[in-house]
């Protein structure tokens, strides 16, 4: 069943976070739908600017009608994952998205205003819900590129601003984090003063926390061993993924972590049988480790065994 992230958030708030993963393919949506009943666990499936035109916007829509039709006890939301204005609308009007993320955060405070306000009003005329963004987040996503020296905190105060003016749903907030596998150098913790000054001005209201793989040591190494060269990096510890949602993070982004478990299981595929050019014996194993750690996030999310609960109230 495919909800708004706004109903998610009501249920999720103050208690847990609801686990958003972005897909490209099949195998992916496969791997995460199993994943997320295996855990009895909402979710949010993440569709990216890049994803959608990994193949074609509508191949995408196509596979997760399929997937939600395979897995009919399923409770998601399908999320436009860093939209710019045109993207929005586009997804707001294909009647296919509930939920998008208008990402003008690196224009000016006044116009990322201007540019939400826009966007929420097209989408709350559909009952879509609107994330935006404030702050910006270090580190490389797809054509996202922010340089360390140019990450900036969100603000509490023009945060608190920006949510009365626009009218967004939720708020993905600068705390620490940043796009891709290299994240941080050395240890490096979540800034919990400036998420507790957000939500303080912002009480009941759903923030999101972008940038938040793990990147699992044991991944890299892994793929290391199988021929890859990945150095030098460190990810979100996972253990403040349970403190952050008590203060207000209702959403938490994990993207890098699924491309990692995708490279280990297929390096490690070919390096033990060379001779092999088959890509569905890799794939089928993908999907069984995908599932793995989707329930395994999710249950470090707090949101494993929330289905049903969700689901009554959902009914209310």
């Amino acid at each position: 069943m495919i909800v708004t992230t706004a109903q998610l958030f009501k249920h999720a708030y103050g208690k847990y976070a609801v686990g958003a993963y972005n897909i490209n393919n099949a195998e992916q949506a496969m791997g995460l739908f199993k994943g997320a009943l295996l855990s009895k666990a909402p979710f949010i499936i993440q569709i990216s600017k890049g994803a959608r035109n990994y193949t074609d916007k509508r191949m995408l829509e196509a596979i997760i009608r399929a997937a939600g039709e395979i897995f009919p006890d399923a409770i998601f939301a399908v999320h436009l994952d860093h939209g710019d204005e045109a993207t929005c609308y586009d997804c707001i009007n294909s009647g296919f998205f509930s939920s998008v993320m208008i990402d003008a955060s690196h224009d000016p405070f006044e116009k990322n205003i201007e540019i939400t306000k826009r966007v929420v009003d097209a989408a709350h005329k559909k009952g879509i819900s609107v994330e935006a963004e404030l702050g910006m987040l270090g580190g490389v996503e797809e054509d996202i590129k922010v340089e360390d020296g140019h990450a900036t905190l969100t603000n509490p105060a023009e945060a608190e601003e920006f949510v009365k003016r626009t009218g967004c749903d939720s708020l993905a907030c600068a705390i620490g984090t940043s796009h891709g596998a290299f994240k941080f150098k050395g240890k490096q913790s979540l800034h919990f003063d400036v998420l507790q000054k957000i939500k303080a001005r912002l009480p009941g209201f759903p923030l999101v926390m972008h940038g938040s793989s793990s990147v699992p040591q044991d991944e890299v190494a892994r793929i290391n061993a199988a021929g890859g060269s990945i150095k030098d990096s460190v990810g979100v510890d996972t253990a403040e993924y349970l403190p952050a949602a008590k203060l207000g993070v209702t959403k938490i982004n994990i993207d890098t972590d699924g491309r990692l478990v995708w490279t280990r299981v297929h390096r490690e595929f070919f390096r033990d049988k060379p001779a092999e050019f088959d890509f569905r014996p890799p794939g089928k194993i993908f999907m069984e480790e995908y599932a793995k750690f989707i329930s395994s996030r999710n249950h470090l999310l707090g949101s494993a065994n929330q289905l049903d609960d969700l689901r009554a109230s959902l009914k209310k």
